[in-house]
């Protein structure tokens, strides 16, 4: 397990605001306590009210907010245990979430999986960060290094009508790490760490 940069992921939140926002599509499910979908959606981002972009932004971030290295910790994808869960993040990925069939198939993972208290909402995101080389003091140059593109997914306790609560548990795929992207690894977020449902699902996604 690797260590996180705690300045990688502010430079990822500072693109997570109204004007500097980075996200392009976002999708999820609403999924009850025995693990069945009630619903779900899929939009282009800035689709939503200034309101609505606001709260999501929020969701998102607290993710990469998370203590560093204690609730927010890196993970190694070990070659020989890739299955389909690591697929299914990269195609997620690849198509911008713009393939429901592939969600659904994460939903049934997660309904299957996670035995919650409640009902809970499971919120993705595709984001793309144009990052901008730097010169040796640090300071930005107006080239790119390249396009980080990735998936950020949000999983809250909802309450009244699909009212989202703070994030229990999330992860970023690819990790951005040395201000590129690393496909080898996972950044899981767990509020509790000592939560034993939400141990469950990080091995799922390890898998």
């Amino acid at each position: 397990m690797g260590e996180i940069n705690r300045e990688d992921m502010l430079e990822l939140t500072r693109r997570m605001t109204i004007k500097r926002n980075c996200f392009s599509r976002i999708a999820g499910a609403y999924i009850d306590k025995d693990g069945y979908v009630d619903g779900t959606f899929n939009i282009h981002f800035l689709k939503l009210t200034p309101k609505e972009q606001q709260k999501n932004l929020n969701i998102a971030k607290a993710v990469l907010l998370g203590k560093t290295n204690i609730q927010l910790k890196e993970y190694t994808f070990q070659k020989e245990n890739r299955k389909r869960t690591w697929q299914l993040l990269k195609t997620l990925r690849d198509c911008g979430l713009k393939n429901d069939g592939i969600l659904d198939i994460f939903y049934e993972v997660l309904g299957e999986n996670y035995k919650a208290k409640g009902n809970y909402g499971v919120y993705f995101f595709f984001g793309a960060y144009d990052v901008p080389k730097k010169a040796e003091d640090k300071e930005n140059l107006w080239e790119s290094e390249e396009v980080y593109s990735f998936i950020l997914c949000s999983l809250c306790p909802v309450h009244g009508d699909y009212e989202p609560g703070e994030p229990e548990w999330g992860f970023l795929f690819p990790i951005f790490k040395n201000r590129s992207s690393d496909e080898e690894r996972i950044h899981i977020f767990q509020a509790d760490e000592k939560d034993v449902q939400m141990e469950q699902l990080k091995s799922i996604l390890l898998s």
